[in-house]
């Protein structure tokens, strides 16, 4: 744009020259004495004219703007001699050319193949974005030349140490550790970019990557035995917690059988404990009764009663035996008297019928 200008007012600048040498020349012709002078003006106009000429043309040329995000090496019959950055210069066009390469972030799209350790082959995309190191400027023009020639370099480096990272691993750790697989080609990339390409690279993202069809058929089929190992491993424990749990259950009804079964017995335990103290303090109230001497023995804060048989005779200790009986049928009599008398020789003798006032009167 600037070149555009000055390129204008020269233009305008020699069209005016052109102008006045032939507003002087006409004005001169009218003298005849002014031949001389006339031709003088028209030699002068004519070297004016072809100088402003010159410069209409050499001076746009030689005005070189860079853009900002380039950097251009400035080259003198051919030998790069000096980097220029960002703004506008003036270096003469025949002596002076202008190189010019981007310093933003470039990109470059990667497609390769590549195989596993287990020999699996698959095909990987991944994206490498470096920058340029505009100090290194000349480096670059002179070790390669052009960016094409150090993208494609770089290209090359990145399929290379690509596949060597993805050779190491089998196909089915790409697969499981994939999220490590970009950080892991990056630091490789990196470390193979050294100075000698005066770039640095700032990102390395794999992608994709593609197995084969068979391969994928094959992991899927993998995956889902393992789910389905997985199921059963699980529907397994569930039975084992289930049958564990019904063992518990049955536990715990055999525990409160026992318990109940041992608070059953604990209780006849204490009935017969009972009803043997009744029967003790029933015979010493017997005992008393037939004239029987009680003795009383303090045992701590209890006296403890028994009943003196000293000097009693079998046949008199047996007479409390036989009341107990007698009071334990009469508790339970119904009070009906029995049909049949057994005697002592063992004949049994049918009584009569006892009649209503007689059962009365029994009742009674």
């Amino acid at each position: 744009m600037i070149s555009f200008a000055i390129g204008a007012v020269l233009t305008v600048f020699t069209v005016g020259c052109f102008l006045a040498a032939a507003t002087i020349a006409k004005k001169q012709k009218s003298n005849p004495y002014a031949d001389k002078k006339l031709k003088a003006g028209k030699n002068v106009a004519i070297v004016f004219a072809v100088i402003f000429l010159l410069l209409l043309f050499l001076v746009p040329a030689s005005i070189h703007t860079v853009e900002a995000g380039t950097v251009a090496v400035v080259k003198q019959f051919g030998r790069a001699i000096n980097t220029r950055s960002s703004g506008m210069y003036f270096d003469p066009w025949f002596m002076r050319e202008y190189v010019y390469y981007d310093i933003t972030v470039q990109q470059e799209d990667v497609k390769t193949a590549a195989y596993s350790s287990d020999a699996q082959t698959m095909d990987i995309e991944m994206v490498v974005q470096y920058q340029i190191q505009p100090e290194h400027a000349i480096d670059i023009i002179n070790n390669y030349g052009s960016l094409t020639n150090l993208s494609n370099r770089i290209q090359s480096v990145s399929i290379e140490k690509a596949k060597t990272v993805l050779s190491s691993k089998s196909a089915m750790n790409i697969i499981e550790t994939r999220a490590t697989v970009s950080p892991a080609i990056e630091e490789a990339i990196k470390n193979a970019i050294t100075n000698d390409y005066y770039v640095n690279i700032t990102t390395v993202v794999v992608t994709n990557i593609d197995f084969s069809d068979a391969f994928e058929n094959t992991v899927e089929e993998k995956m889902i035995a393992e789910q389905q190992k997985l199921k059963a491993e699980y529907e397994k424990e569930k039975a084992i917690v289930e049958a564990q749990k019904e063992l518990e259950v049955a536990k715990l009804e055999a525990q409160a059988v026992v318990a109940t079964a041992k608070g059953n017995a604990d209780a006849k335990l204490e009935l017969s404990e009972a009803e043997a103290e009744a029967i003790r303090l029933k015979s010493l109230e017997i005992a008393r009764m037939l004239g029987f001497t009680i003795k009383e023995n303090k045992s701590g804060d209890d006296t403890v009663y028994s009943i003196d048989f000293t000097g009693k005779t079998g046949a008199e200790i047996a007479v409390i035996s036989d009341y107990l009986k007698y009071i334990e049928y009469l508790s339970t009599w119904d009070g009906k008297l029995p049909t049949t008398l057994v005697t002592d020789s063992g004949a049994n003798i049918i009584l009569p019928a006892p009649s209503e006032t007689a059962e009365a009167a029994v009742s009674e």
